[in-house]
């Protein structure tokens, strides 16, 4: 999902240390270029009493959390693009606390907190579970998604916005241990569900949000030959499964990382 869900590997429309006033402004430029409002429509579990819209930031592996559990569900859902730079109105009334996404209105009824939202999602259409049936495993699963929150995320984005090489180099080395973790809890399964995807695995899509950034930036953040499970792991997730594919947006997640740190890791 603690107030970290605001977009994606570092918030856009928000300050990053040692960035430049014209960084943000081509980033603004090149954000109002997306604004799209979508409806999107699949197995009609719904009924004609919800109303479900989702606000989101097409980079933020948070908003896409939200999503691909709505679409695997079969939710119909509005989604909103939001602009960091110039927040809606409709998001700062929904999430007055931390005016940030992603926001999931169903109903009139707002959220916010991507794996609070997914807990939501899942108990309220209960066909096509995400969470596992045992309660055991249950309060696993949501562990190692606060784990990824609250460890790896923060080290990962230092290692991006880094200003020296030693820096960045003592933050990839802790983003490593904590990928090493995540894959001894992987093991030999398919997927973090077993032998299906589950909650943890759509927590744990951040990964493929580091694997883009590696291509894009040449920055080693999961290299194959220090993780091969979560390499098959997360090749398993976007090339079997459709919905997956669909919501990682590669071409436009690689552009949006050189954009905002090209410059940087370039000089490094």
């Amino acid at each position: 999902m603690a107030s970290l869900d605001t977009s994606s590997v570092y918030p856009v429309g928000h300050s990053i240390p040692g960035s430049t006033t014209n960084t943000s402004i081509n980033m603004k430029k090149a954000h109002e270029q997306w604004q799209p409002v979508h409806l999107f429509k699949s197995s009609n579990y719904t009924t004609m009493a919800d109303q479900v819209k989702l606000f989101g930031v097409s980079e933020s592996f948070f908003a896409v959390r939200v999503e691909v559990a709505l679409r695997l569900k079969g939710v119909q859902f509005e989604y909103v693009e939001e602009d960091l730079y110039n927040k809606s109105p409709s998001l700062l009334k929904y999430n007055p606390v931390h005016k940030k996404i992603p926001v999931l209105l169903h109903n009139g009824n707002p959220l916010a907190e991507s794996l609070v939202i997914l807990e939501y999602i899942d108990e309220t259409w209960k066909h096509n579970p995400i969470f596992p049936k045992d309660p055991y495993e249950r309060a696993r699963a949501r562990f190692w998604a606060k784990f990824i929150d609250e460890k790896l995320f923060p080290v990962a984005r230092k290692a991006l916005v880094s200003k020296g090489e030693e820096e960045q180099r003592e933050a990839i080395g802790e983003t490593h241990e904590h990928l090493k973790t995540l894959e001894s809890e992987l093991k030999e399964k398919k997927f973090f569900g077993g032998e299906s995807w589950g909650y943890l695995d759509i927590a744990a899509m951040f990964i493929i949000w580091l694997g883009i950034a590696q291509e894009a930036l040449g920055v080693e953040f999961v290299p194959e030959e220090k993780f091969p499970r979560l390499h098959k792991w997360q090749q398993r997730l976007v090339d079997e499964d459709a919905v997956f594919k669909e919501c990682v947006p590669r071409e436009k997640l690689g552009a949006f990382f050189k954009a905002r740190f090209g410059s940087s890791a370039a000089s490094k």
